[in-house]
């Protein structure tokens, strides 16, 4: 009887032994995995869904007449959001618009005082032509008087012709000077009519480009009066959702005040902020599998965009003084970016700033 209890005490032992060791392999397979998972799984819960929240404000003060959207409505990139009474900016526009066409009526008839001017420059020029060929002719004529009245004078001294011719000589040696000096008078008479023709011409253009650059100042004040109308539409700058939406018809907006905000859930992303121990396995383009609070038991998939170029603290409004002489290690976080593989939520169910658990698939 004592040896088979000693027999099967010493039985009890080793199976005691053997599942003891069983779960001591065990255990340690399961730390080795934990570990190897841990190393190859690098997740972290300070992770958000972050995306473009696009700000909707008005361009110019005024009045809102019609409000088109309601709040989390889902509106298309150029959807009609908003309008503000065009009542005021139509009639700048009126009035900009006839201020225009009265300066182009002005200078076309400027033009057409040119282009009289500039006929008048030409009968101008061809009488002082004539004036200087009859002036020509006169000269011409007075040399040739001038010799007959030089012989007539030697023929006279000689007693050779008569008192009589020689005075007749004189006579038109006289009228030729005379011929020659009324030449002379009508040829500056009608170079200082082509003078001041040119000058008229070049006034009458001076004063057209005045008028061109006032036309471009009208036409510049004209658009802008179009621009204000068209400010007095206001439309969505993304496909998105309305998100705090603070108009209602009636108000009274200012230029640059916001009305309304636009959350694109087409591009959103995941800011995952990482222990500094954490990212030195971690690149972009690795594979990433996200839990969602608000989604439990459903993964979305993303992959690693890019790491910030700093810590999160250093970015910060009031960046850590290290240097004070206070200085307490702590481990930084360095913001990473995952974006959401295309499809993984095409039903848009993820939402800015929900809390999200990403775990990096990093390659050993």
């Amino acid at each position: 009887m004592g040896q088979n209890s000693d027999s099967n005490n010493h039985k009890k032992r080793l199976t005691v032994l053997g599942v003891f060791g069983v779960i001591a392999i065990l255990f340690v397979i399961a730390i080795f995995s934990y570990m190897r998972f841990k190393s190859t799984h690098i997740s972290t819960d300070d992770a958000f869904v972050k995306g473009n929240t696009y700000s909707v404000s008005s361009k110019i003060p005024g009045t809102v007449i019609k409000v088109l959207v309601a709040e989390n409505q889902r509106v298309n990139k150029g959807d009609l959001v908003a309008e503000i009474d065009s009542t005021d900016y139509a009639v700048k526009l009126d009035q900009a618009s006839t201020a225009l066409d009265a300066e182009k009526t002005r200078v076309e008839r400027i033009n057409a005082n040119i282009e009289t001017a500039k006929v008048q420059l030409d009968a101008a020029r061809a009488q002082s032509a004539a004036a200087r060929a009859n002036y020509e002719v006169a000269r011409a004529n007075l040399k040739q008087i001038e010799q007959d009245f030089r012989r007539f004078e030697t023929l006279h001294a000689q007693q050779a012709i008569s008192r009589e011719r020689y005075e007749k000589a004189q006579t038109a040696l006289d009228v030729a000077k005379a011929q020659v000096k009324a030449a002379e008078e009508q040829l500056k008479q009608a170079e200082t009519g082509v003078r001041v023709q040119q000058e008229i011409v070049k006034q009458t253009e001076a004063e057209r480009n005045i008028q061109k650059e006032i036309i471009r100042k009208q036409q510049a004040g004209l658009r802008e009066a179009r621009l204000l109308v068209s400010y007095t539409r206001i439309y969505a700058p993304a496909d998105g959702y309305v998100t705090k939406k603070s108009v209602q018809p009636g108000d009274q907006v200012q230029a640059g005040q916001p009305l309304m905000s636009i959350v694109s859930l087409d591009d959103i992303w995941i800011e995952a902020n990482y222990k500094e121990t954490q990212v030195a396995k971690i690149r972009p383009g690795q594979k990433v599998r996200i839990k969602v609070d608000a989604y439990p038991g459903r993964i979305f998939s993303g992959t690693v965009e890019s790491i910030m170029a700093g810590t999160g603290s250093v970015f910060s409004l009031f960046p850590p003084e290290n240097a004070t002489g206070n200085y307490v290690k702590v481990v930084q976080r360095i913001p990473v970016k995952i974006t959401l593989d295309k499809g993984t939520d095409p039903n848009h169910l993820l939402r800015l700033g929900m809390s999200v658990i990403p775990t990096v698939l990093a390659i050993q």
